[in-house]
């Protein structure tokens, strides 16, 4: 009996899950590690095993999508669930891309490149096997613009509405997509132009005479502002829901955004991702305008995609506005590095339009081996911005991928753990403040030892050391952290003025952090 190609697709989709799963986790044993998987371990240990009012951390923690996708696979490893939940997470993103070519060209050398781009780019690795929740955005960001296209071939709004649906799911997977929403008003309004009655054919003309018609003004406004709200009112909505959550259980609308109890971002932009590093001579700089042609470069598959377009100018516009996008967050964000994930984008978009477009090219020869020298050039130029990434986790990622040695990141904090794993007086509780202890509360074993904020008892026990008589976790003066935390040293000054017959003594040090024992 012969068997149908996607009983292959879903085989090769298997593969790919477990040669992902296994160099995540080899990676992770040999001390990789990255702000976004600890901080999701950590907040899957307090809703599974913690005690106190949970409801905070299991609504308000964001991204809300990549920490639930990590959380589902606590249940199997605590401590690799990141890890599993990427790996497995990329291989679904194979699958949905590799149904999408099948279905639309039937030639497998195109497969091929999909499988060896998965299997091989740098990019797409450190996705799968980083445990961060960056195969969650690629997903979303493929389905949405999937359906765009879908939408210029068909002109069926049911395409708009998914669209819409996976936009929704784009933004709680990375809340600074939302700001592509902007670089689809010219776009939409291309599309309002196309679908009027007109004899003029050029763009320029057709917005020329909608402007200067009254009627015509009226029907392009009506046209674009349907549009644009099919596609945008449910994001916006949805958004808009979530703040007033925020509002109403943590009395901050921004709290998923700024508050380092919600969200790792507070504090891998400021020690990860800080733009203040120096660029050597031979590195472009990642500045306005010349983060596009960094993007170019990481990927020049996406020229190749916009020329396949080069006929249809809604296609094309949509094609840039990711660019728009990277231009956006460059701005607003200054301090800031973009992430590989953005370059990420590109080359999930350019996949997109060879998806969409090959089979219409007549030079199929000529076209394969442009494909197969891009594609060659690609991988290369994949590892280069890994490698040479100002981004520490990046950068220590392809390290530790090649050299297959730890740079011991993570080791302190694994000590400190380990130490507080073995304290066998586990009735007296340890304060901890987990905006930036949460690297070590991620591998205590019994998140219940530790007194952390979202717990009522923990105000009291701040406020009134001298009825807690347990155990406190300082942060040192070296901890780059220090100034997002009220447990220091000033904290521990002020405690001892306040009762001069409290008795504080170390138990535990290490270059960031001292564990302390209250006596009374």
């Amino acid at each position: 009996m012969k068997r149908s190609k996607n009983f292959y697709l879903i085989l090769i989709t298997l593969i790919l899950a477990v040669y992902y799963i296994f160099i995540g986790v080899y990676l992770n044993k040999l001390g990789y590690t990255n702000h976004e998987s600890l901080f999701y371990i950590e907040k899957g240990k307090i809703i599974s095993y913690g005690l106190g009012n949970k409801l905070r951390v299991m609504g308000l923690t964001s991204p809300l999508l990549p920490f639930y996708g990590a959380y589902i696979f606590s249940f199997i490893n605590a401590i690799l669930a990141p890890v599993i939940a990427s790996g497995v997470g990329t291989a679904v993103l194979f699958y949905i891309m590799a149904t999408s070519m099948v279905k639309r060209n039937k030639d497998n050398f195109y497969l091929s490149i999909l499988v060896i781009l998965f299997a091989l780019h740098p990019g797409l690795i450190y996705t799968a096997c980083s445990g961060k929740g960056i195969y969650m955005v690629l997903i979303f960001f493929f389905l949405f613009f999937l359906n765009m296209l879908r939408f210029y071939n068909s002109n069926t709004t049911y395409h708009i509405s998914v669209a819409s649906i996976c936009f929704v799911l784009l933004v709680f997977s990375d809340y600074k997509c939302i700001w592509l929403a902007l670089f689809f008003i010219p776009l939409v309004l291309s599309i309002s132009l196309h679908s009027l009655n007109l004899s003029e054919k050029e763009s320029v003309f057709r917005l020329h005479m909608s402007f200067n018609n009254p009627s015509l003004r009226r029907k392009l406004v009506n046209k674009t502002f349907s549009i644009y709200s099919i596609i945008f009112i449910l994001p916006i909505a949805s958004v808009a829901i979530y703040k007033v959550l925020n509002l109403t259980h943590a009395d901050d609308l921004n709290y998923f955004l700024e508050s380092p109890y919600a969200t790792w971002n507070i504090i891998a932009d400021k020690f990860e991702y800080s733009a203040t590093q120096v660029a050597s001579k031979f590195d472009i700089p990642e500045i306005s305008v010349l983060v596009s042609l960094k993007a170019i470069i990481f990927c020049p598959m996406i020229v190749l995609a916009i020329y396949l377009f080069k006929q249809n100018t809604y296609q094309i516009l949509t094609l840039l506005t990711p660019f728009g996008l990277i231009e956006f967050l460059k701005v607003k964000y200054d301090s800031v590095n973009l992430t590989y994930e953005y370059y990420l984008l590109f080359l999930i978009l350019a996949l997109l339009c060879i998806i969409f477009r090959v089979r219409f090219i007549k030079n199929q020869r000529m076209l394969k081996a442009g494909l197969v020298i891009v594609v060659a050039v690609q991988l290369y130029i994949g590892f280069v911005f890994l490698s040479k990434s100002y981004i520490k986790e990046e950068s220590n990622f392809s390290k530790i991928l090649l050299d297959r040695t730890s740079n011991k990141v993570d080791e302190e904090n694994h000590e400190l753990a380990d130490y507080i794993n073995s304290m066998r007086d586990t009735d007296d509780p340890i304060l901890v403040d987990d905006a930036v202890a949460y690297s070590v509360a991620c591998y205590v074993n019994n998140i219940q030892k530790l007194t952390m904020p979202y717990q009522e008892s923990y105000l009291s026990a701040i406020e009134a050391p001298e009825k807690y008589n347990g155990y406190v976790l300082i942060a040192n003066e070296n901890n780059p952290t220090l100034g997002y935390t009220q447990l220091t040293d000033f904290y521990l000054d002020g405690i001892k003025r306040k009762n001069p017959r409290l008795y504080i003594y170390k138990i535990y040090v290490t270059d960031y952090w001292t564990l302390y024992k209250i006596i009374d």
